[in-house]
Order: structure tokens, then sequence, then C-alpha cells
């Protein structure tokens, strides 16, 4: 049998026509590019605050209602997100060379993102946020890291997210697995199954030891891998080492 190859696709970075209940978006931009919407009134748009890039005068802003606040505040992460009503446009941007893109998802479906790379969803969609320990940072002395899931009940909905670098989607068949570098994966269909791999590296020279980490990924459903990752700490200024180039999330 022949091998057939089938590695991640990149994603399309620019689309004018895009369409979703309620609303028309279009995203534009090779270096920091935005993502430009037109509400008609009848599905608000949530985001954090500050990814606004502009928007209509009469376009209505105010609080978006969520829960778990406290937790939210005690991860660093944004205690409040904001919330768009139409009619009118809005266009949002995030302060980093990458990729926008959209993620449609119908009645039934839901992915799990990781924290700071949402940058807008439609407010029909189930929002919440959970905590998850990686074996990468418990290696580097942290607790773990949080992950946004979305997830549409009712009706389509959309969340829009910034990767950084490029981003490649692998569709993995059941059973289908895929090894990403912890800082690699931005989202997962909540179908596919997410542990930590860890290899260990020995020199035989010197007779030290090292390890090498992974995300393993198993399908079925969608990965999202991002060409240029960041590791954003999910620790309290006070609890951060001096260490940046680590496995963290």
């Amino acid at each position: 049998m022949s091998y057939q190859p089938n590695p991640p696709q990149l994603l399309p970075t620019n689309i004018l026509d895009g369409q979703a209940p309620g609303l028309r978006y279009r995203i534009q931009g090779e270096l920091v590019p935005v993502l430009h919407l037109w509400l008609d009134g009848s599905v608000p748009v949530f985001f954090e605050h500050h990814v606004v890039l502009w928007k209509d005068p009469a376009l209505e802003i105010g609080l978006h209602t969520m829960r778990g606040a406290f937790k939210r505040a005690l991860a660093g992460m944004p205690i409040f997100l904001t919330e768009a009503r139409g009619p009118g446009e809005v266009a949002f941007s995030r302060d980093g060379a990458g990729h926008v893109f959209p993620i449609h998802l119908t009645p039934g479906m839901a992915i799990e993102v990781r924290e700071h790379q949402y940058l807008a969803a439609t407010a029909n969609l189930d929002y919440g946020f959970s905590r998850q320990k990686g074996v990468a940072n418990v290696l580097f002395g942290g607790t773990g890291f949080f992950v946004d899931r979305f997830a549409a009940t009712q009706t389509e909905g959309v969340v829009w997210l910034h990767g950084y670098g490029n981003v490649f989607e692998k569709l993995l068949a059941p059973g289908e697995q895929i090894d990403v570098e912890p800082g690699g994966w931005i989202y997962r269909d909540e179908s596919v199954r997410m542990e930590p791999m860890v290899y260990g590296l020995r020199t035989g020279i010197f007779g030290g030891a090292g390890n090498l980490v992974f995300n393993r990924f198993t399908g079925p459903g969608r990965v999202g891998i991002q060409s240029m990752y960041l590791h954003i700490p999910s620790e309290a200024p006070s609890q951060q080492s001096g260490m940046s180039l680590n496995f963290g999330n």
C-alpha cells in the first residue's frame, strides 16, 4: 500500500463575504489582520474590550454576562467581556502579527481554545472555561493553563480566533493521532482527546538528560496548529520565574 501524505492544511487568510445568522463579516490583512463585522441587530457579539479597532457610533456597547468572574480574576484572565449590539459595524484586531479565521459551529458542536486567543464570538454560543493541568507546566513549577469552550446549542454561531504566524488545520480520522508542541496548538474539537507526552533525551557524551514535551491529539475531529507559538504565562507576576522559553501551554 502506497503512503498518502495528509499534512495539516493552511486555513484561508482572507475572507471577503463571510455570513452567519444575524451578521456578515470580512477578514483582510496579511500582517496584522482585521475582522470587520456588519450586525443586523438580531445577534450580539462578545469580545475582550481591548481588541476593538473601530466601531460605528450607533453600535451599542455593554457588558456580556458570564459565569466564574472570580476564578478568571485568580487566573489573570479578563474579568469582564464586552458585548456589541447592532445594527451597526465594528472591527477587531489583536496586537500581534498573525492569522484571523472563523470557526462556524452548528447545534451540537463544541470547540476548546487556548486562553487569550479568541477574538470575538456570537452571543448565541454557550461560553465557558476550565483549567487544564499540563505536564509541561508542572515541570516548570506551574499549575496548568486555561482553555475557553464555545458550544452551539440551538442555532449556528461563529467564533473568530487569532493565531500567531499562520494557522493550519489537521482533520483527524477516528483513532488517528498527531503530536504537537505544547505552544503550537490553538483549538480542537471537543471530540478530540489531548494528552501530554514526555520523551526523555540523553546526551551520551556528557551524560546529561532532558525532556521533550508534546501534546498528543487523537481523533476524530479537527486540531488547529499555529506556526508561531507563544507561551503566555498563566501565573501571577509574583509567581513567575525568569524562564520564558518553556513548554508552558
